[in-house]
């Protein structure tokens, strides 16, 4: 293995946010950085102190690696920081949710009604089903308000929630409730995606056959078909918590209790159960999400992932909900009825802070300017990226055609294992540059580095976090030896597995897993920068590439492309996209061969499974793809390198 990966793209862009932004911004005081570096744990300990803690901490932080333990001692509740707190103050009547499903029915609570549902389900959880501290809660819900319910709920009590994205499959369930060993199961009686009804308790019957740790199963009415319910063990929902009126307390936790079990979907191999605790947690969702997204009073916040993953944990509950923030939450797709329907929603509800992935980006792209540009976005005054490393041009495309060259653009870096974002430019003090996460958050210290674990001034490499972090993960449930293994054997600092260049100023670019690296010809080169100089060239919305073996190189690049509407594949456009790359980047990142797609296999995250494209385009056993959104594109794609 060579040193670092080779920087390929000269990306030269620098925006910066206007001044009528950075005069009216939260946080526009550049020493925020000098503040974090000269005194670490004290910076942390002051943003922990924003919180409500029961009792206080006795020692900041205790390190054992790769084990932590922070803010000692203290006691607080992660349900009484979203809820609670906000109950004696002018956001008691404000919304905390804003909901609309799929079909256009919309549901509003405000702190003071979100508050009383989940003080009531808790106290069901507690009285119905005997849940106490420690218990694992199994969440397999479509994104409705119950789902947040459900989350802050066990939190009241210091259950531990494992929410599993309501689109995995029996198996998928099955993995993660053994794996667990949750004893409830919290589902609805189905959920919307583009129009058709997702049967999820069905699903949940299925997995329940094999698995003999649930007790009891509560359903949520929310399409209304027909379910089977099983006599002695599962209950509808609103049928419980109508018999009830007592509201739970939020008990105290220690900092260190286990707030939920989230498990990565992963390519291959086991699921891991990434354990996250109450106090470092809560102090990085409160203190990332204020920061990052200079949240105010007055904004509708839209995240849009589901809370099946981190972002939806991290960004979508806790975050936004600790700062008392207004959240907006969509059950659906984004082009059901029709491709228009995510303009719709921030033109109607007035959505000031837009959140999402840069696939859903490449898919707006594709359809068109027309669309976005046939609603009233002027509400908008800040865009995010997560996911994934967003290309330089869909970043260009975000920022000109939805933010108007208004809106910062804050393109978010971080992972299930680190708890919430620990690369981003600030809005009001750093300049942006398209395709760069950008500095490291002020406490978080993180470097680009050598196989050897050198640190790197400029240049490609391994990207590490160097030391300690409130929400970093505190192991794998069950699984400590894969936790050390797998994070903390490459170097002595955490390992992200995410290979990445830094620049003279700072700046990292995430460049995407290290299994994705590209080694042709012994140049290491990052998928990110082929693909980017791909969506750059006219016509193309969307590319993954992965390596190909190759006698003379040792691998080739192939290309697989979608392309935007009303652009016709042609072997005169292949060549063209080849030469373009090479162009862009130089001969050595020429792909081989560019294959035409109308999609790409996915997770139902929207996540582009390369381990999928790499078995295809080397004739290689496909292995699990019981995950993916779209199988069928995988039979098409089959079919095309086949008859090449």
């Amino acid at each position: 293995m060579s040193q670092s990966i080779e920087t390929l793209l000269n990306e030269q862009r620098i925006f910066m946010a206007s001044d009528e932004f950075r005069v009216n911004a939260t946080h526009s005081d550049p020493d925020i950085y000098k503040i974090a570096q000269s005194d670490r744990l004290g910076f942390w300990e002051a943003q922990a102190a924003k919180l409500d803690w029961f009792s206080p901490w006795q020692s900041v932080l205790e390190w054992q690696r790769p084990f932590a333990k922070w803010f000692v001692g203290g006691t607080l509740n992660a349900s009484y920081n979203c809820l609670d707190v906000h109950l004696p103050t002018d956001r008691r009547d404000k919304a905390a949710l804003i909901w609309e499903g799929e079909l256009g029915d919309v549901r509003t609570l405000s702190y003071a009604e979100l508050h009383d549902e989940v003080a009531r389900f808790s106290s069901v959880l507690m009285a119905r089903y005997g849940i106490q501290k420690g218990d694992r809660v199994t969440i397999y819900l479509p994104l409705i308000p119950e789902s947040v319910v459900a989350i802050l709920a066990c939190a009241r009590i210091g259950a531990i929630h494992s929410v599993v994205f309501g689109g995995f499959s029996a198996q998928s369930l099955i993995d993660r409730i053994h794996d667990s060993g949750s004893r409830l199961v919290i589902t609805a009686d189905g959920g919307y995606r583009r129009g058709k009804v997702i049967p999820l308790k069905d699903i949940v019957d299925e997995a329940l056959e094999k698995c003999p740790s649930i007790e009891a199963v509560v359903v949520v009415r929310h399409v209304g078909n027909p379910i089977h319910m099983h006599a002695g063990r599962d209950d509808v929902y609103q049928e419980i918590m109508a018999e009830t009126s007592d509201l739970q307390d939020a008990l105290p936790m220690d900092s260190e209790d286990p707030l939920f079990i989230l498990y990565t979907s992963g390519t291959t191999g086991k699921p891991k159960g990434i354990i996250h605790t109450t106090g470092g947690y809560m102090t990085h969702a409160k203190y990332s999400t204020q920061l990052v997204f200079d949240l105010k009073p007055s904004d509708v916040y839209w995240c849009t992932a589901d809370v099946g993953w981190i972002t939806g944990h991290t960004y979508l509950v806790y975050g936004p909900l600790a700062n008392g923030a207004t959240v907006m939450m969509y059950e659906g797709s984004p082009d059901y009825p029709d491709k228009n329907r995510f303009w719709d929603i921030v033109e109607r509800h007035k959505v000031t802070i837009l959140y999402t992935a840069p696939t859903a980006i490449r898919a707006f792209m594709k359809w068109g300017d027309h669309l976005p540009g046939m609603h009233d976005l002027s509400s908008l005054r800040l865009l995010g990226s997560v996911g994934e490393p967003i290309n330089p041009e869909a970043w260009m495309w975000y920022y000109t055609v939805i933010g108007k060259n208004r809106c910062p653009i804050v393109d978010t870096w971080w992972q299930t294992e680190t708890g919430g974002i620990m690369i981003s430019t600030l809005p009001a003090l750093s300049p942006m540059r398209p395709g760069y996460a950008g500095l490291p958050l002020p406490g978080i210290e993180a470097q680009v580095l050598q196989d050897s674990g050198v640190p790197i001034e400029a240049g490609g490499g391994l990207l590490s976090i160097m030391s300690p972090w409130p929400s970093m993960a505190r192991g794998i449930w069950g699984d400590n030896e894969r936790f050390k293994s797998v994070y903390w054997d490459t170097f002595e600092t955490y390992f992200a597995g995410d290979g990445a260049t830094v620049d003279d100023d700072g700046y990292i670019m995430v460049l995407g897993r290290v299994d994705d690296v590209l080694n042709v010809a012994g140049h290491r080169i990052g998928t990110m920068e082929v693909e980017s100089a791909l969506v750059e060239f006219e016509g193309v919305a969307e590319a993954a590439v992965v390596g190909v073996a190759d006698d003379l190189k040792g691998q080739a690049i192939l290309a697989f492309v979608i392309l935007k509407e009303g652009v016709t594949p042609s072997k005169e456009l292949e060549r063209a996209a080849i030469e373009w790359v090479g162009k862009m980047i130089g001969a050595i990142a020429k792909p081989k061969q560019v294959v035409f797609t109308p999609d790409l296999p996915k997770t139902r995250s929207g996540k582009i499974m390369r381990r999928v494209l790499k078995s295809v385009a080397n004739g290689q056993a496909l292995g699990d793809i019981t995950t993916l959104a779209n199988p069928e594109v995988v039979d098409f794609l089959e079919r095309q390198l086949n008859s090449v």
